[in-house]
């Protein structure tokens, strides 16, 4: 059996994101990492995705709203517009090409953006934030997610508990075009996305790469998410 090429952007650019977690669960899916650091940023977006089966998307700093044409918010924390242009390329370029998407945290975010979206630049309440008085490292919030369609489809759940780690979030009121509502916290969080008119192009708020072994049955239920990214990849 083939092992899909899963492109996964990473940046060192945020305390806490541990690549090596999204490679160990590309690759118990079956498939294999590639590298897509900013070493390869000034590369063309379509002739990567060409050399690739799948891109994972991961987390990071906070997108510019710039980019999403929004003035900064004053809680909006430091970006990096070198990796938000690199991204978007990479996603439309995805899109064009009919490559499997799958968005986490930030990138869930950066497919709400590129769709024509903007962002809620700061949870006030905090809720969704990981907790650093807790711990340097940042322990993650719990909440509750309601599945439906594609999603609910691949956990086999209509709601599960999902680590959260983020201050800034995609709304309904700033939903971008074209793009279908998976999943929702309680709060009315949206916390997972599907492009329509794409054969696989999903994004989810939450981080399934990370073990979170306070979450019982956390990890066994974030690989069904992972190898169905590696079966359409290799589907392609």
């Amino acid at each position: 059996m083939n092992q899909p090429r899963i492109g996964v952007t990473r940046w060192e650019d945020v305390t806490g994101e541990r690549i090596a977690d999204y490679y160990r669960r590309i690759r118990e899916a079956g498939g294999v990492e590639a590298d897509l650091g900013p070493d390869v940023a000034l590369r063309d977006p379509n002739e990567l995705m060409r050399e690739l089966d799948g891109l994972v998307l991961t987390g990071g700093v906070d997108i510019d709203p710039a980019v999403y044409g929004a003035e900064r918010h004053p809680k909006t924390n430091r970006s990096l517009r070198e990796r938000d242009d690199f991204e978007a390329g990479l996603v439309l370029a995805a899109i064009n090409l009919d490559v499997p998407v799958l968005g986490i945290c930030r990138g869930h975010q950066i497919l709400n953006v590129v769709c024509g979206g903007q962002l809620l630049q700061h949870i006030d309440d905090g809720s969704h934030r990981a907790d650093y008085k807790a711990d340097p490292s940042g322990v993650s919030r719990e909440h509750t997610v309601s599945l439906n369609g594609r999603l609910a489809a691949i956990y086999g759940e209509s709601e599960i508990l999902v680590n959260s780690r983020h201050h800034q979030a995609v709304t309904l009121d700033v939903l971008g075009g074209g793009l279908r509502v998976l999943g929702a916290a309680p709060d009315g969080i949206v916390e997972a996305l599907e492009r329509e008119g794409s054969r696989w192009v999903l994004s989810v708020q939450w981080h399934p790469e990370r073990p979170e072994g306070q979450i019982p049955g956390f990890a066994e239920r974030s690989r069904r998410l992972f190898a169905a990214l590696v079966e359409a990849a290799r589907g392609r």
